[in-house]
């Protein structure tokens, strides 16, 4: 019984720091939603733009390929699409980690339940 005593500290102190390894997950999940939206609101109001152009009058747009604006939206799009992949494998990577941390968590839990019926 005394030894489930000193172990009460140490149990504490666990939960303490499995919750705070949550908050911050929780905050850096909030700043990859951010971005993920912040991406997703820039292509939608592309594509958007781009199916309202017949209602302008506007049948047929000649592009020229070379044009220093063109290849800047063109580079502007590459670089939101990888910023969009680098938030989706680092929400990936995260989840993952968490999910062994809740399950690291869940048997420690199962193990202090053992021990104390």
């Amino acid at each position: 019984m005394s030894d489930e005593k000193e172990r009460g500290p140490q149990i504490v102190d666990a939960y303490q720091e499995l919750v705070q390894r949550i908050e911050q997950g929780t905050g850096r999940m909030r700043a990859l939603s951010i971005v993920t939206i912040a991406v997703a609101v820039v292509l939608a109001v592309s594509y958007v733009s781009q199916l309202a152009l017949p209602l302008t009058g506007t049948l047929t747009v000649t592009v020229d390929l070379n044009d220093p604006g063109t290849v800047a939206a063109e580079l502007i799009v590459l670089a939101l699409a990888v910023a969009w992949l680098f938030v989706g494998i680092q929400d990936l990577r995260f989840s993952w980690r968490m999910k062994a941390e809740i399950r690291q968590a869940r048997t420690k839990e199962k193990e202090i339940e053992a021990r104390l019926a």
